[in-house]
């Protein structure tokens, strides 16, 4: 039973959270608790399943760990991408001239649009996650998500909030320049997070040829292996297809991740630590303090 659970977990979190969120859109539920309800129920899901179905047991997070994760998706999730996105709308206000809804094909079933957005936000989103990998600058400041030394779903929101900005450029503000609907961006939306909960989860899944189309945990987690030369591969955000593309795809057939994050062994973990750890050159290589 074990082993269907890990074949099917995915997959059907996935389809179910986007025809429960396709229903609550037809019974006329906002957009909003039609988006996150689906999200919030499979999130719960996700934590079930790391209980019944760990991949690796040590990474069960301690109480601690959770509450300092508690803020990084309280604000980098959840509060910062808003306060983005309210203040590109209010800027944007004296440039009603400026019109790029022709540039997106808006006349496409919502579904296609989405697989459109996949495609190109990926696209953008591989080459900045390559750049914060290979160019020290941006690494100092991807270098706190990489901190955890375990995974579990709840620290996928560890950013730190330069970092996340420069995400929201190349992923969400692109969108609404092009006009997308919100029908469209809270479909992308469902998707993304569920996903994103899945990368990072402490679950035996197992994916199967999926492995060539998303980027999913068991890619990802070598992503956060310690070492430089599997933890700079499988940048992919939502789809690891760029990762095929440009030759950085990796899964070891017969071997799994060992040791996770930071070459520093005592990087500090918490949120406002974790703000100003950055701005120390070296820091995540060594223990300097």
């Amino acid at each position: 039973m074990s082993n269907i659970l890990s074949w099917v977990i995915y997959p059907f979190t996935i389809v179910l959270s986007l025809i429960l969120h396709q229903v609550l859109i037809e019974l006329n539920l906002s957009v909003l608790l039609s988006t996150y309800i689906p999200v919030i129920l499979a999130a719960l899901t996700i934590t079930y399943f790391e209980y019944k179905l760990p991949y690796e047991k040590s990474w069960k997070p301690k109480t601690k760990e959770v509450k300092q994760d508690l803020a990084f998706m309280g604000i980098m999730q959840v509060l910062l991408p808003k306060l983005l996105s309210f203040s590109f709308v209010i800027l944007l206000i004296d440039y009603k001239e400026v019109n790029l809804n022709n540039f997106w094909p808006h006349h496409y079933s919502a579904y296609i649009q989405v697989i459109f957005m996949l495609l190109l936000a990926d696209f953008f989103r591989y080459w900045l996650h390559r750049c914060a990998h290979e160019w020290i600058p941006l690494w100092r400041f991807h270098a706190v998500h990489h901190s955890p030394k375990k995974l579990y779903w709840f620290n996928v929101g560890r950013f730190h909030p330069l970092d996340k900005g420069l995400q929201f450029l190349f992923d969400a503000l692109p969108f609404i320049l092009l006009g997308v609907s919100q029908e469209v961006l809270s479909i992308y939306f469902v998707f993304y997070a569920i996903n994103g909960f899945f990368q990072h989860c402490n679950i035996n899944v197992k994916l199967g040829f999926l492995n060539y189309i998303v980027s999913g945990p068991q890619l990802h987690r070598w992503h956060h292996s310690i070492l430089i030369r599997e933890s700079n591969r499988n940048y992919g955000n939502n789809l690891i297809i760029w990762d095929i593309v440009f030759g950085t795809r990796f899964l070891p057939k017969e071997s799994s991740v060992e040791t996770l994050g930071l070459k520093n062994r005592n990087y500090p973990e918490s949120f406002i630590h974790q703000m100003k750890t950055p701005f120390i050159k070296g820091l995540d290589k060594k223990d300097i303090l």
